[in-house]
């Protein structure tokens, strides 16, 4: 198992990239169908990768107590699904079903989104205030596969606090990690 680090290109207070995205069955979702009054989490999953399998129970009961708070999340699959069937369409809703995920789950088919994020790994978070502004991009928590550790969320949760507080965000956030996006043969960003 590859171990990838996010890098953040997109910097604080960077307006989330706009994107329509379709779920499994042909819903199309961009940004404004989803973000809550208070703001908008987007992370970008895979159903294989072992850090979101790891963590999907977890981010499932997290999306639904910030929504509670007035933010909206939406998750993002943007692998080759050829190299890696498990990822397809067609399998993402029982995933999302089996984790608790009642947020859209959306396909990224061109991986288009994913290179607009400058995301690099599953799972991948970005953190955005009410007016579609970066407030926070790293870590769902410190805990990763067989770390013995159980997910808490602990890392993004101090980011959605810190934000609607309206106080500074996370000097030195820890980047996420996890499995590298799978790319299509040719797309690799520059």
């Amino acid at each position: 198992m590859a171990e990838m680090l996010s890098t953040f290109v997109l910097k604080p207070g960077a307006i989330a990239p706009d994107f329509s995205l379709p779920t499994p069955d042909g819903q199309l979702v961009s940004p404004s169908d989803v973000v809550g009054p208070q703001g908008l989490l987007v992370v970008f999953a895979s159903n294989h990768c072992p850090f979101v399998i790891h963590l999907a129970d977890a981010l499932g009961k997290f999306a639904a107590e910030i929504l509670d708070r007035g933010v909206g999340t939406v998750a993002i699959m943007s692998n080759d699904w050829e190299k890696y069937p498990t990822d397809a369409p067609e399998f993402m809703p029982a995933f999302a079903a089996k984790h608790g995920w009642s947020f859209p789950y959306l396909v990224d088919e061109t991986q288009e989104v994913a290179k607009a994020y400058s995301a690099a790994c599953t799972p991948d978070f970005f953190l955005f205030d009410a007016a579609l502004r970066l407030a926070y991009a790293g870590q769902f928590d410190d805990s990763r596969p067989r770390s013995g550790l159980e997910p808490h969320g602990g890392d993004l949760a101090e980011a959605v606090r810190r934000m609607l507080a309206g106080e500074e965000p996370l000097a030195r956030p820890y980047p996420s990690s996890g499995c590298n996006i799978k790319w299509k043969p040719g797309n690799e960003p520059n």
